[in-house]
């Protein structure tokens, strides 16, 4: 009886091998948690360890929370979470229904002008607007200075919504017909049969669309005028580049000052935390949701 002698991939690798991949692999995790905790660490940093390490600091000393007591206390740090926590909710619930509804209706034979609106969508991804058209197009519509310029003019990307109609060409179509049979219409179709089917994209977009609107500053520093609605990250790049995040509460007399180093450093970690939370839950949909809906685009 012959034996299928089974691909150099596939087999049982050596322990050579493993140890290798291993060492590799934590060296590359390494690379990637090191700055990381240099952030965390200065944050929590006092002013003689960041004097002592030349500015950023590996474990500090001692750990102080002043940084993150000046930036909560008083200043405009805490309306600006608010902000871009509505700016990144708003906007990625409402990016969402307009992909979903365009690849919904893109991915359905016989749909009205479907060759021609996907082939229009397609040609998007190879030729951009610009920013001087987006903004002029923001400006006529009266949207400036406000939060409506962050959200409506980047909602739907061509690129998403490939993804997703690729997703849900890959349901079955024998559900389509039962569901019409039984006298579903397409709103009862999408809601009761895509959307449950397609959460493994959905989450994975979502997750991409959250993590734009809350990293987002350029739209910010284009389209708002007013300080008091920027939202963090624009905020945090205003004191990065003042080299200051000052206070509207007076010190207390006596009080010291965290060193700015810190506070640059606590804003980060802020900025930084809420994707850092929300990605481990989304990760078991990423190999499902984009390759699938990419091999099937």
């Amino acid at each position: 009886m012959s034996t299928v002698q089974r691909p150099a991939w596939q087999g049982t690798p050596r322990l050579g091998t493993s140890i290798v991949r291993g060492l590799g692999l934590a060296l590359l995790c390494a690379l990637v948690l090191f700055p990381f905790l240099v952030v965390v660490s200065t944050s929590l940093a006092t002013q003689a360890d960041i004097d002592a390490n030349g500015g950023y600091v590996i474990w500090p000393a001692s750990f102080s929370l002043d940084a993150y007591r000046q930036i909560f206390d008083g200043t405009q740090v805490t309306r600006s979470i608010f902000i871009s926590i509505g700016i990144t909710a708003v906007g990625t619930a409402f990016s969402l229904f307009c992909t979903v509804l365009a690849a919904y209706g893109l991915s359905r034979r016989g749909s009205l002008f479907q060759r021609g609106l996907l082939t229009f969508v397609l040609i998007t991804l190879l030729f951009g607007p610009g920013m001087i058209p987006v903004y002029l197009m923001v400006k006529n519509l009266g949207m400036l200075n406000t939060y409506w310029a962050l959200i409506i003019p980047g909602a739907v990307s061509a690129f998403n919504v490939v993804i997703v109609r690729g997703f849900i060409q890959g349901i079955p179509g024998e559900l389509f017909d039962a569901a019409r049979i039984d006298g579903a219409s397409e709103w009862r179709v999408l809601w009761s049969i895509v959307m449950p089917l397609s959460r493994a994209v959905i989450a994975v977009v979502g997750l991409f669309l959250a993590v734009g609107y809350w990293n987002n500053y350029f739209g910010p520093l284009l389209y708002l005028n007013d300080s008091e609605m920027w939202p963090l990250q624009l905020l945090m790049r205003s004191f990065v580049l003042q080299n200051n995040v000052t206070s509207t509460a007076s010190p207390l007399p006596g009080t010291v000052m965290p060193p700015q180093q810190a506070v640059q450093m606590a804003l980060v970690v802020i900025a930084t935390l809420p994707i850092l939370c929300a990605y481990p839950f989304l990760t078991k949909h990423m190999s499902k949701g984009m390759l699938t809906g990419a091999v099937k685009g």
